[in-house]
C-alpha cells in the first residue's frame, strides 16, 4: 500500500476532485441493509456485486474491525419565550467532564460546545425545551454562557434532575443527519442511521460503512470463520468539514477520541500478519493511530496516566525511526497494563493523505465520499491515482452515494505488514 508522493501537507485538495450530480446523492436508505451495491476493486480489478455477497468475498483469514460509537440525538429544538425556535447541535462535552462517556451520564445540569442554529435572534436569557421521558413530563433549559468563532457554550439543566443526560438526548432530541439531505430525521432514520452492532453512545454523525451489515450478514462471517474486533471512535461533526485552505498545510484536521479495550489490542496481536480490513475511514483512523501511539510509547515511554495519548495531524509523516507493527501494539498493551487500566482512551487528529504508509489496515469497506473531502485523500492513500477509476466506475453504473449510499470493498495488491 505504499503510494509515492510529495509532501501531502503540499497537497491541494482540488486535485481530489470529481462531477458528483445531485441526484446520486442517496436521499433515503434501501429497503433492506445488505441489498446496497458492492464495489470491489481487488489488485486493480474492479466488480460489481452486492454487499450480503461480502462474506464470499473477503481474503482469507481476513479480520474485519468494527466502529461501535453510536448516534446521538445531538439537535435539539428550543423555544424562546416568544415562540421562536433555536436550534442547538451538541458538538462536544465541556464540564464537568470533557470524556464522552461520563458526560452521558451527567445528571442534573452540564455544560456542551454548541452550534446554534437562529443565533442572531437569541439575543439573551434561558430557552427551554419541553419533553417526555418515561411517560412523565421533563423540561430542558438551555442557557448561553459563552460565545465562541463558530460555536457558543451552552449550560443545559433539565427536570427531573436524576435523568442522566444521554436520556434527555434520547428523549428531547433529534438525529443529526448530514446537512447535505437537507431534511428533517423520521422514524425509519432512528433505526436505519444507526449500525446493528452500535453500542457506545457518542457520535454526532454514523460510521456509514457499517450501515451496510444486517444480523444474517454477521452470522455468514461467522460462519466463513471472519475474526473480529470493536473499537470505538465517536465521529464528530468535523466530519462534515470542508477543506478551504490552498494547501493541507492550512487545513486543522477535527480531533475525536477513540477507545480500545486491551481485548481488541490482543486480538490484532494475534492476527497479524493476517489481513485486517476496517469497516469505514473511522476505523482506519483508529487502527492506524493505535499504531502511532505505540510507536510514541516505544520510543519514549510515557510518565504520564493511560488517558493522556493524543495522535497529531501531521504525526505520521514526520521523520522517526521506524517501529514494528507487533512492537507498537505489545508496547501500547504493555503501557495499559502497567497503568491498571482495561481500556485505551485516547484522541487522534490522524490525517491520512497520499504520502501515507500504512501499518495495520490492508483493505477498507467503504462508502462514497464527497469530492474535495479528507475522507477521498484516505482512498486515494489506500489506491493511489485508481480512486478515480473507483469513482468513475461508480457513477458510470449506478452507485448510490454519500451516507445513504452503496459500498465498496477497495483491496489494493498485498503489502506485507512492517
Amino acid at each position: 500500500m505504499t503510494v509515492s508522493a510529495p509532501d501531502p501537507r503540499q497537497l491541494s485538495i482540488h486535485d481530489f476532485t470529481y462531477q458528483l450530480p445531485a441526484e446520486r446523492i442517496a436521499a433515503e436508505p434501501l429497503p433492506q441493509r445488505d441489498q446496497s451495491k458492492l464495489l470491489v476493486y481487488q489488485g486493480g480489478a474492479i466488480t460489481d456485486r452486492h454487499f450480503y455477497e461480502l462474506p464470499q468475498l473477503l481474503p482469507a483469514a481476513s479480520m474485519l474491525v468494527f466502529n461501535d460509537t453510536k448516534v446521538v440525538r445531538a439537535r435539539l429544538f428550543a423555544h424562546k419565550p416568544t415562540g421562536g425556535i433555536v436550534e442547538l447541535f451538541c458538538l462536544e462535552p465541556v464540564a464537568p467532564h470533557r470524556a464522552i462517556e461520563p458526560a452521558m451520564q451527567q445528571t442534573g445540569s452540564c455544560v456542551w460546545k454548541c452550534l446554534v442554529g437562529n443565533g442572531k435572534r437569541w439575543k439573551s436569557g434561558p430557552v427551554t425545551l419541553a419533553f417526555a421521558a418515561d411517560g412523565q413530563p421533563a423540561v430542558l433549559t438551555a442557557e448561553r454562557m459563552e460565545q465562541g468563532e463558530g460555536y457558543a457554550l451552552i449550560r443545559f439543566s433539565w427536570t427531573p434532575a436524576h435523568l442522566p443526560f444521554a436520556e434527555v438526548l434520547r428523549a428531547a432530541g433529534h438525529l443529526p443527519l448530514p446537512p447535505y439531505l437537507n431534511r428533517t430525521d423520521t422514524d425509519v432514520d432512528a433505526v436505519r442511521y444507526q449500525t446493528v452492532y452500535a453500542a457506545q453512545e457518542g457520535a454526532v454523525a454514523a460510521p456509514t460503512a457499517g450501515l451496510h451489515f444486517s444480523d444474517e450478514v454477521l452470522v455468514q462471517l461467522a460462519q466463513h470463520g471472519t475474526a473480529s474486533a470493536r473499537v470505538t471512535l465517536h465521529v464528530g461533526a468535523g466530519t462534515f468539514q470542508p477543506v478551504k485552505a490552498e494547501r493541507m498545510a492550512g487545513h486543522p484536521m477535527h480531533g475525536e477520541p477513540i477507545s480500545v479495550t486491551q481485548t481488541t489490542l490482543r486480538q490484532l496481536l494475534a492476527h497479524l500478519p493476517r489481513p485486517v480490513i476496517p469497516v469505514g475511514t473511522t476505523s482506519l483512523r483508529t487502527l492506524e493511530s493505535l499504531y502511532w501511539l505505540g510507536a510514541r510509547l516505544a520510543r519514549q515511554p510515557a510518565t504520564g496516566g493511560a488517558d493522556t495519548l493524543h495522535v497529531g495531524q501531521w504525526e505520521p509523516y514526520k521523520p522517526e525511526a521506524e517501529v514494528p507493527v507487533e512492537a507498537a501494539l505489545r508496547t501500547l498493551l504493555s503501557h495499559l497494563e502497567a497503568n491498571g487500566s482495561q481500556e485505551l482512551h485516547a484522541t487522534t487528529q490522524l490525517l491520512i493523505a497520499p504520502g501515507y504508509r500504512f501499518r495495520l489496515t490492508q483493505g477498507l469497506i467503504t462508502n462514497f465520499h464527497q469530492p474535495e473531502s479528507t475522507l477521498l485523500l484516505l482512498i486515494a492513500a489506500l489506491l493511489g491515482n485508481n480512486w478515480r477509476r473507483v469513482y468513475d466506475h461508480a457513477l458510470a453504473h449506478n452507485y448510490r452515494f454519500l451516507s445513504y449510499g452503496d459500498s465498496s470493498l477497495l483491496l489494493p495488491q498485498e503489502a506485507s505488514l512492517v
